[in-house]
């Protein structure tokens, strides 16, 4: 488990959810808290292979579950809520991504844990939030994306909306919003000595990372119509082109200074048929005069040729190239564990830097885990033969 870091001493139960909620405590864990992962008993392993050969006590494609222990629990059972319940009395949080109403019908929601211990930050992560119209509703990142404006904003001209990855409503207006208000909520505890309720939903979240284009859209200098504005593949000075080798490169010149390296790095400075940058009406020309120069040689050639040149110009890595790029290497930006290179902790910090992440593991001892949080090990115990606790 991760050691040291800015949030060492803070000790959080989560809930064990999918994707934003494994994502915060994940992001918590890294910064040094105690996490303790309350799983479902013998969870479906997320990795790529089922066949994959045994990797021993750890899974290491679970890397959203890394640096924290991991018990199995069997939450329909009243002797789990009641642990899970002890366990809140020691905690400073604990994380949930349940629909609402569910950790309430389990007996460990906000007010159980909340009247076991007044301190507890109680984190909730939803998509729709915990009320509303479609508060009981499924859904995906696609669809809070697609309610929120967002979706109707991603795309290239004439093409439908193009899902982002699931970066956007997951993990940046999900599960990273979630770490924020929990943080907040135990800055304010600080100073009134009181827990509280945070109630993270994705819908929320994905909008609140559209708000500077609110504002653009409504001085009337974004359009409804996709892949037309500046920063949705309409500008040529701000998209992607293909090379010789089928490589591409990703420019961002938007600033004149930025242009005007990157036509002098193509060979365009002194050419008076490209286009003026901001002349929309000629923007198909300038398109093709770049994307005819980019044409003329392989990606790794541009990426060496604008090296030196603040041309706002970068080579489309994916993610097996990523950890070799030089930035990555001088920030030790991917450390390997078990094999599976992956993000690093982020962001770093100058006085508690925390340590290294740990592999996540796929059958933790519950005894000794529990242990470390004050359960008796023979209860903990009689709950695994019980076929409670795994």
């Amino acid at each position: 488990m991760a050691t040291g870091g800015p949030l060492a001493g803070l000790r959080v139960i989560e809930l064990a959810g999918l994707g934003p909620g494994p994502f915060a405590a994940m992001v918590i864990a890294d910064l040094g808290a105690e996490v303790l992962r309350v799983d479902r008993p013998d969870p479906a392993p997320i990795t790529p292979d089922a066949t994959r050969p045994d990797v021993g006590a750890t899974n290491p494609y679970d890397v959203m579950n890394r640096s924290r222990r991991r018990i199995g629990l069997d939450l329909k059972r009243p002797e789990a809520a009641a642990l899970v319940l002890d366990l809140a009395e020691r905690a400073d949080v604990v994380i949930e991504g349940f629909r609402p109403g569910v950790a309430e019908r389990f007996g460990v929601g906000p007010e159980d844990c909340l009247g076991r211990n007044p301190r507890v930050v109680y984190g909730r992560m939803t998509g729709w939030g915990q009320d509303g119209p479609m508060a009981q509703r499924a859904g995906h990142d696609l669809n809070y994306l697609s309610l929120c404006g967002a979706l109707a904003h991603i795309g290239r001209a004439g093409q439908p909306p193009t899902p982002p990855l699931n970066l956007v409503a997951d993990f940046g207006g999900g599960g990273m919003l979630l770490v924020v208000g929990v943080l907040a909520a135990l800055v304010e505890r600080s100073a009134s000595g009181a827990g509280q309720v945070v109630d993270a939903a994705m819908v929320d979240g994905a909008a609140l990372l559209m708000a500077p284009l609110f504002g653009a859209w409504a001085s009337g200098f974004w359009n409804a119509e996709r892949g037309t504005n500046l920063l949705d593949s309409g500008a040529p000075f701000y998209d992607c082109y293909e090379c010789a080798d089928g490589g591409w490169v990703a420019v961002g010149a938007i600033e004149a200074k930025f242009f005007g390296e990157l036509l002098a790095g193509l060979g365009l400075d002194d050419d008076p048929t490209v286009p003026d940058q901001h002349d929309q009406a000629r923007w198909p020309e300038l398109r093709r005069c770049l994307a005819e120069a980019f044409a003329g040689r392989t990606r790794d050639e541009w990426a060496a040729h604008f090296e030196q040149r603040d041309a706002c110009v970068t080579p489309v890595l994916d993610m097996g190239e990523a950890v070799t790029h030089p930035v990555a290497v001088a920030r030790s930006s991917f450390p390997t564990l078990d094999g599976i290179a992956q993000p690093a902790p982020a962001p770093r910090f100058s006085r508690t830097p925390p340590g290294p992440p740990a592999a996540a593991p796929t059958h933790d001892d519950a005894v000794d885990a529990l242990a470390g949080w004050g359960i008796d090990p023979a209860r903990a115990g009689a709950l695994m033969a019980d076929g409670v606790l795994d």
